[in-house]
């Protein structure tokens, strides 16, 4: 009885609208999917509201998911950060990222890319990873990356790059993404790992030089760049994000939000407008997102000791 009371609310276009929590502030590229995921649910869900709530890398607004009523109406964004990093990043956690939710779906997989200053690679005649890696051992402590911050994805995904290929860059953070790549720019800094749809536009302008994504497989987004995993087998560092419920949340009610939202994803306008923000439409069943998610928080925790970052 108590499933079925619960499955009333989403199935029934809904009377009260469905709050959809994204723990980042508005304009930002999960803030936008999440949006053009809302509206299209209307049909099948009822009106969706998108509730930003900002603050703690993602931190706050994934702990008031966590502590929602388990009946569906209210659900939030999960995405690297809060629910694969942050839990080896903080030392203090409000929410138990393995325990206090229940997957709904993956949305979207974005690969980061490695990118250099353009005119930078000239100089130093880098045109691949392999020269990269070999200017780096040939001038030891020579080379340095820019990130937006300690325990970033492009923080991480320098560490393990210079884990994998052996070499030393020393890492500079800075306060956010976008002025990390103005750093990388105005040559303060000779390499970035960075989201693909930041870094897109300087790709396109000649700015920046692409030497390779980290998504495990090549990209349509950026044709003819080859993964690090090409160098490096098994190299995989993507941005994702995706919808979860507080644990506790009736199977049924899961199932019903996870077809809403995956016949959302495989509508051929989401595709088109995900890719303006390089950006791939990615569903699943809410026992495959609960799996991925697992298996992120074990690839990211190594990952993140040996990078030494910490948030008190």
């Amino acid at each position: 009885m108590a499933a079925a009371a619960a499955l009333a609310s989403p199935l029934a276009l809904a009377q009260e609208p469905i709050r959809l929590i994204v723990p980042y502030a508005p304009g930002g590229p999960l803030d936008i999917t999440s949006r053009a995921l809302a509206e299209r649910v209307r049909d099948s869900l009822g009106v969706v509201i998108i509730d930003n709530k900002a603050g703690a890398g993602g931190n706050i607004g994934a702990d008031a998911v966590a502590k929602a009523t388990p009946d569906g109406m209210t659900i939030g964004l999960a995405a690297t950060a809060t629910h694969a990093v942050n839990p080896w990043l903080y030392s203090k956690m409000p929410y138990d990222a393995g325990k206090d939710f229940a997957g709904i779906t993956q949305m979207v997989r974005v690969p980061n890319v490695l990118v250099m200053n353009a005119a930078k690679a000239e100089q130093l005649k880098i045109h691949s990873v392999a020269d990269l890696i070999a200017y780096a051992k040939s001038h030891p402590a020579k080379l340095n990356y820019g990130s937006g911050g300690n325990g970033s994805a492009g923080h991480l995904a320098g560490e393990m790059l210079k884990q994998k290929a052996g070499i030393f860059a020393l890492h500079v953070p800075y306060r956010g993404a976008n002025p990390a790549q103005l750093a990388l720019l105005s040559g303060e800094v000779d390499f970035n790992i960075d989201n693909l749809a930041a870094a897109a536009p300087n790709i396109k302008s000649g700015k920046l030089k692409a030497l390779a994504v980290t998504s495990l497989n090549a990209t349509p987004l950026l044709p003819g760049v080859p993964p690090l995993s090409k160098t490096y087998p098994g190299f995989s560092i993507d941005t994702w994000w995706g919808l979860v419920a507080p644990a506790g949340t009736p199977k049924p009610v899961l199932d019903k939000l996870s077809k809403a939202f995956n016949d959302a994803l495989n509508a051929p306008e989401t595709k088109t407008r995900f890719n303006t923000l390089m950006a791939e439409p990615v569903g699943s069943t809410p026992a495959e997102f609960d799996k991925f998610m697992a298996a992120e928080r074990a690839k990211y925790q190594p990952i993140v000791k040996a990078s030494g970052a910490k948030v008190d």
